[in-house]
């Protein structure tokens, strides 16, 4: 099995901030021997380390760095300049000549003001240059007008692998269902997207996990994208607000325990390793 999405982060080398709600839950290091029992008290064998910080230099190079001497870390998603192709560019250089474990590009499109930012003309042929390096984007929409982005940035750049994050949030601690579901919906449609099956910040902070909870829109999403386009993954040290990492785990599999085995497999593994390139 592999873990599609967690982090690490140590105080002592970055600054991090958090929303109010987490208070100061986050204020101590998480760092691979704390997820490594984790790991091995749920069967999973390889992960997919997440960047947090949007910054040139640094944290995206000390994941890449930790994937080469951490042996369950089998690729690094960072941050690159997108809204800078020529920066872009020379920074995508530069990081997939530390060991060749770069597998996806993340920008925090939560955090712009703007639910555009993706469709201006740097980014885009930015996307472009991953998409012709075979490198997946990570987008993270937190409400319907980035997720609208998304969905345009995948129709008009079909080469490019984009995989939404954390169910494209769902509105989970609300029981709601639209617009989220139709957004989904047309998700699926593009076939160069694909999603993870996890929890994000967002939602965790304020929400106890519940397997029960989630079914539905779990459901809603492997019958569209059908589950080999769906990754499992924690969102660890993030699900802690809400759950042990044990417990997101095992509702993760509960949630798939009515597949055939070789759909299990898809999500648990096969998709992860086929979209980015493990």
């Amino acid at each position: 099995m592999i873990d599609a999405h967690h982090h690490f982060w140590w105080h002592q080398r970055h600054s991090y901030t958090w929303p109010a709600q987490v208070g100061d839950r986050f204020a101590r290091d998480f760092a691979p021997d704390d997820l490594r029992p984790e790991l091995a008290r749920c069967g999973i064998k390889g992960t997919v380390l997440i960047q947090v910080l949007h910054q040139v230099g640094g944290e995206t190079e000390e994941c890449l760095d930790v994937c080469n001497d951490v042996d369950y870390v089998r690729g690094v998603v960072g941050w690159l300049p997108l809204s800078n192709p020529d920066e872009t560019v020379r920074a995508l250089e530069r990081l997939r000549a530390r060991g060749g474990k770069l597998v996806g590009v993340r920008h925090l499109i939560s955090n712009e003001p703007d639910p555009r930012w993706l469709l201006q003309d740097g980014v885009l042929e930015s996307l472009n240059l991953l998409a012709a390096a075979g490198i997946a984007f990570d987008a993270i929409p937190i409400n319907a007008a980035q997720f609208e982005s998304v969905l345009e940035v995948a129709q008009r750049l079909p080469e490019l692998k984009i995989v939404l994050n954390h169910l494209g949030r769902p509105p989970i601690p609300e029981q709601g269902w639209e617009p989220w579901a139709t957004q989904i919906a047309r998700a699926a449609e593009h076939r160069n997207v694909s999603i993870k099956l996890s929890i994000g910040l967002d939602i965790i902070m304020r929400w106890r996990w519940s397997t029960d909870a989630i079914r539905r829109y779990s459901d809603h999403v492997l019958d569209l994208f059908s589950p080999h386009r769906v990754m499992a993954a924690s969102n660890w040290p993030v699900i802690l607000l809400g759950a042990t990492y044990q417990e997101c785990w095992d509702g993760i599999t509960a949630l798939l325990a009515g597949l055939p085995a070789d759909e299990r497999r898809a999500v648990l593994n096969d998709t992860a390793e086929r979209i980015y390139g493990l």
